[in-house]
């Protein structure tokens, strides 16, 4: 039920290897599962990737499971973390939760999909259950795990609810019986432990399937709410589209790749002609927020964004061609800042500049500000605004480095 190369685009990898091709050759719709812990009330384009891969399960005819993980939300995913994530109380991640079903309805027929609140069977579990499903795994097996490495290297605090977690995780698929759980890369250990405890409970394991991460619009982090380079699902078209044209010309290739829902064959030909410099950067990106927006909205209201994007960019004397500055030194001074990027020609030069009000930053949304302070420092929060210098020197920032 469904090709193999049309299920998997924006895959990373599926395992273990034949196990998907098998459970696919049955003919049977598969039991295809996808968990969210509510821990922020925002859906963002990272989450759509995999939940692009989870539509294209549903339109192939399987039955999408979608677990909202309202009682692992309370712990926090240690996935890809330093350090512990504070735990949220029940009313928190109820919350949050609110509006993940509205989100999740934009790529997925909730009508056809079942859907699960893990609470509904680990908080009933009494400490004899807690026990036996620590007894599935052993602290080595925790330890094996990146981050924790890390923690317990440098010696940091790793909570032993923390390693509880993947277990938690695990326990869901063994639950709903899944035949296929999705994921992003960095949750590779995760589905892997649900396979164990599957095949401890005497199922079959599960198949996995892990997306990439797509970055933010900086060009560096993942995308992440809390670090404010996220796109939310619910953006408004014009703040969607103004959004992805911010994002560094040297992320289009994996933008495209994870976050356009295209077919394969057209990803592969755009990102042929970046590579060969036929495609403009520029009109690649507007390609790529005109199909976003029309993904989350529509076609006519991805025309109208362009329109006001590109009539924006008129009424504010900016060129639509801007070029990106990448591991620009953040922190560093506006006067040597200017110099460095090579919009003033010594730093006596980008003091008069500035001084006489010549030195400007376009935000996202349409704001300007007349940056007046010759020895300001310029932080990473200035990633995706562009900076004017007179009347024909632009640069946008894009990934920082430091100064």
């Amino acid at each position: 039920m469904g090709a193999l190369d049309d299920l998997l685009v924006g895959a990373v990898d599926a395992f273990p290897r034949g196990r998907l091709e098998a459970l696919l050759a049955q003919g049977r719709p598969l039991r295809v599962k996808l968990g969210f812990d509510p821990t922020k009330p925002d859906l963002h384009l990272g989450h759509a990737v995999v939940l692009e891969g989870l539509r294209r399960f549903q339109q192939a005819g399987h039955q999408v499971v979608l677990i909202i993980g309202d009682f692992t939300a309370r712990i926090g995913d240690p996935t890809g973390k330093e350090a512990a994530r504070p735990p949220l109380t029940a009313s928190e991640v109820a919350a949050n939760a609110r509006t993940y079903l509205e989100q999740l309805g934009r790529m997925i027929d909730l009508d056809k999909a079942e859907i699960h609140h893990n609470a509904t069977w680990l908080e009933p579990m009494d400490l004899a259950g807690v026990l036996r499903l620590l007894g599935q795994a052993t602290v080595a097996q925790m330890l094996a795990r990146d981050n924790f490495a890390r923690r317990h290297e440098r010696g940091d605090a790793i909570g032993l609810h923390e390693l509880l977690y993947p277990l938690l995780q695990g326990q869901d698929s063994v639950e709903i019986r899944a035949d296929v759980e999705l994921g992003g890369d960095d949750q590779r250990f995760n589905l892997l432990v649900g396979r164990d405890l599957q095949a401890t409970a005497g199922q079959e394991p599960q198949a996995c399937v892990t997306y990439g991460l797509l970055v933010g619009t900086d060009g560096h982090e993942k995308m992440s709410k809390s670090i404010g380079n996220d796109i939310p699902l619910t953006c408004p078209p014009e703040d969607m589209y103004g959004r992805v044209m911010s994002v560094p010309d040297a992320a289009l290739p994996d933008w495209w790749r994870l976050a356009s829902a295209r077919g394969a064959d057209e990803v592969r030909a755009v990102c042929a002609d970046l590579a060969a410099g036929s495609l403009h950067p520029r009109d690649a990106k507007m390609r790529l927020a005109r199909a976003i927006v029309a993904r989350f909205h529509d076609a006519e209201a991805a025309g109208i964004a362009e329109e006001a994007f590109v009539r924006r960019f008129q009424e504010r004397a900016l060129p639509l061609e801007i070029p990106d500055a990448d591991a620009w030194p953040a922190g560093m001074p506006l006067s040597p800042l200017l110099v460095k990027l090579g919009l003033a020609a010594t730093t006596s030069d980008a003091r008069r500049l500035v001084t006489q009000g010549g030195v400007r930053c376009h935000g996202p949304e349409g704001t300007v500000e007349t940056l007046g302070e010759p020895m300001m420092p310029v932080g990473p929060e200035r990633v995706g605004q562009i900076l004017q210098v007179g009347k024909r020197r632009f640069v946008r920032f894009g990934r920082p480095g430091t100064a």
